[in-house]
């Protein structure tokens, strides 16, 4: 067993979307619950029989992390009301960190640094169902790393279209560890990089020494203090290794209206366990 694998995990669950608020006529099949949901931008609190959260948090639980921790803004209240009030997970403790501004996800992060209180976390999306067969061996390898995943198997069966894809970072690989993080290549980019192509998903389990990366990058063009930004300051500056961890299983993302019907029917069956 590594020695600095953990049970601490991070969800990113601030961002109020705004696609997802977005009117869309062509969203069919949402019911009256699940068009209010989409209304307040709340992705997570979606209800899928019950909010989507409770599934990434269920997924995290099969992997072994115990002790959650939802990064939330100070607005966030239906999701610190359901989780701090309303429900009495068995599997796991959750705790919330309120990231004061929406500064980037870099911030969100440093929102969560006195939780990890100096140990290994996880830290994944709020918007995004993550297959146990990532989630687990990440965990288990302990150390830094990343879970990719391989863009067919995400076309195939997660729903996303290829364009859609191609907005997503890539990672590039180098000796089993991680070299950098393409943001959304270009046409160009993409049709030169090596097959089979690697998504980022932002996946990840992260040393300590992640903070002091956050802490030490600047605004993205964009404004923001961005994640992928602290984990190329890791690896360039700080020396940090990231091993890789590829995953031909797809992930199911939430980020508009159109997406809620589709992982409704993928979640259909899924038994959830907090």
């Amino acid at each position: 067993m590594a020695s600095d694998m953990t049970d601490k995990a991070v969800v990113l669950a601030r961002g109020l979307g705004t696609r997802m608020r977005k009117q869309d006529d062509e969203a069919a099949g949402l019911d009256a619950r699940q068009r209010a949901a989409a209304d307040t931008g709340v992705k997570a609190m979606i209800p899928i029989g019950r909010p989507f959260l409770d599934y990434v948090l269920s997924a995290l639980a099969d992997a072994g992390y115990r002790r959650i921790c939802l990064v939330i803004g100070p607005d966030n209240d239906a999701i610190r009301r359901y989780y701090g009030e309303e429900i009495r997970p068995e599997r796991v403790s959750i705790d919330f960190a309120v990231q004061q501004e929406p500064r980037g996800t870099a911030d969100a992060v440093l929102a969560a640094e006195s939780f990890a209180d100096g140990e290994p976390v996880a830290v994944v999306n709020s918007d995004n169902y993550y297959p146990v067969a990532a989630l687990r061996p990440l965990r288990e390898q302990g150390g830094s790393g990343v879970a990719l995943f391989d863009w067919r198997s995400m076309t195939a069966e997660s729903g996303l279209a290829e364009e859609r894809l191609r907005s997503f970072a890539v990672g590039r690989i180098e000796d089993g560890c991680l070299r950098g993080i393409l943001e959304k290549p270009d046409e160009a980019t993409w049709q030169a990089l090596p097959r089979p192509i690697w998504v980022s998903m932002n996946c990840w389990q992260f040393r300590a020494t992640i903070f002091d990366a956050c802490r030490a990058i600047k605004p993205s063009p964009r404004g923001e203090l961005e994640l992928p930004s602290a984990v190329a300051h890791s690896i360039d500056a700080m020396g940090e290794r990231f091993r890789v961890l590829t995953v031909s299983e797809p992930v199911l993302d939430i980020t508009s209206r159109r997406d809620i019907a589709g992982v409704a029917e993928k979640l259909g069956g899924v038994d959830v366990r907090l």
